[in-house]
């Protein structure tokens, strides 16, 4: 699939896109798919955990071009799968918030790229959920800080969010509410 990065833009299409966003083991991808089950609908999933399951090792600073790179093609390929609405998992947003967070900065191209990458609304998970290893995650100790770096990303460019908390049932029911306000 032949990519071009820095022209990928939301005005070419006119399909819904929800992001779930947030910090690690907040029950992003059991929700995306909850939600595409339930929206008859299809989700992308998180790259970063694709590549990092094929890779085997700890990811580096040179890791983050790829792993956007590899975000960016897994969007464009499900939102020519959808007739209307796409879930995912996580977004370019989300490897900028890490790669600052790990490596004390971001490659200018992807800062660049995220303003074509807008979803439409951002459901942002609370970190009030317990953490679970699965051998990827690793800041189990970090989560309020973390947390708080996804929110003043969200906030500082003023996207449309909203924060989801409590059980997995209590999201799912939530988020349904706040993904019909747009009139699907």
């Amino acid at each position: 699939m032949n990519v071009n990065y820095m022209n990928f833009s939301r005005s070419h299409h006119p399909k819904i896109k929800i992001t779930l966003f947030g910090s690690e083991s907040t029950g992003k991808t059991t929700l995306a798919e909850q939600l595409a089950s339930h929206f008859h609908t299809i989700w992308t999933p998180e790259y970063a955990r694709i590549y990092q399951e094929k890779h085997n090792r700890l990811l580096t600073y040179r890791d983050v071009t790829p792993i956007a790179k590899g975000q960016i093609k897994l969007e464009q390929y499900y939102l020519s799968q959808t007739k209307k609405l796409l879930i995912c998992d996580t977004d370019i947003l989300e490897t900028k918030v890490y790669s600052e967070a790990y490596y004390g900065k971001c490659p200018d191209w992807i800062v660049e790229t995220i303003p074509g990458c807008y979803a439409d609304l951002y459901l942002f998970m609370n970190i009030d959920l317990p953490w679970i290893p699965d051998g990827i995650r690793d800041r189990p100790n970090d989560r309020e800080e973390m947390h708080a770096l996804f929110q003043k990303e969200l906030e500082s460019r003023g996207l449309p969010f909203f924060l989801l908390s409590g059980n997995m049932e209590d999201r799912f029911i939530h988020a349904l509410e706040y993904i019909e306000e747009l009139k699907l």
